[in-house]
């Protein structure tokens, strides 16, 4: 997430400080990402070192209000007109988690998929009832409804993210199924030796295949 584009966005509708970039940020986005104070005025440090804001004076609070630069205009324009980059994903927790769970001693895998389903199908509850009532924000105008219909842009993304990831954990436990129903033929087949003495096996050759490091398949 670029915290550094987003104070750029909201600086180009005018002049402002740090907590109240911090605030509009959250509230553009719903405070699925906050922010602290710190991070904010981190961000527009560099910012400012970098050519893209500068300091424009103080509000009668006194405080401390930055503008953007037209370097900072035109990164922001660049930043809207380019493709956000998929070459090189961000790490994910439950990729790894499952990735790490195959084979490792005393783990479940199947587990551990139904448990971060149940908090996946949970969580995209969670973010439908947020819609309906985004929604109904959005349809009753107001001064807000640009931040609502912001807010319901990202509540959408969660949602078919969270719908994603239900569909994806429904095919890893199926392919682990199959590949436990793969490895138990393989290791009967094996244990049933040659069907011909006629035909046996070479010196040092093995006799058996050895069976994959795959969970077994829940009964039924």
């Amino acid at each position: 997430m670029s915290i550094r584009h987003g104070l750029l966005a909201l600086l180009e509708r005018g002049p402002r400080y740090g907590s109240q970039l911090r605030t509009e940020f959250e509230s553009r986005t719903g405070s699925t990402w906050p922010l602290n104070v710190g991070q904010v005025y981190t961000t527009l440090n560099r910012l400012e070192r970098d050519g893209m804001v500068a300091q424009g004076g103080e509000d009668t609070a006194g405080h401390t209000l930055y503008t953007i630069t037209d370097s900072g205009r035109a990164e922001l324009r660049t930043w809207f007109e380019k493709p956000v980059d998929r070459t090189s994903p961000a790490r994910d927790e439950l990729a790894i988690k499952l990735a790490m769970a195959v084979g490792a001693p005393g783990v479940d895998i199947r587990n551990v998929i139904q448990s971060q389903r149940r908090h996946t199908v949970k969580a995209m509850q969670d973010y439908t009832r947020l819609k309906a009532q985004a929604l109904l924000a959005v349809e009753g105008g107001g001064a807000r409804e640009r931040d609502d219909v912001a807010w319901l842009l990202v509540l959408e993304q969660l949602i078919f993210q969270t719908e994603a990831e239900a569909r994806w954990l429904d095919h890893c436990e199926s392919r682990l199924i199959r590949l436990s129903a793969t490895a138990a033929t393989a290791g009967t087949e094996a244990s049933a030796g040659p069907s011909s003495p006629s035909a046996p096996a070479a010196s040092g050759a093995p006799t058996a295949s050895a069976a994959p490091n795959v969970p077994t398949a829940p009964r039924t």
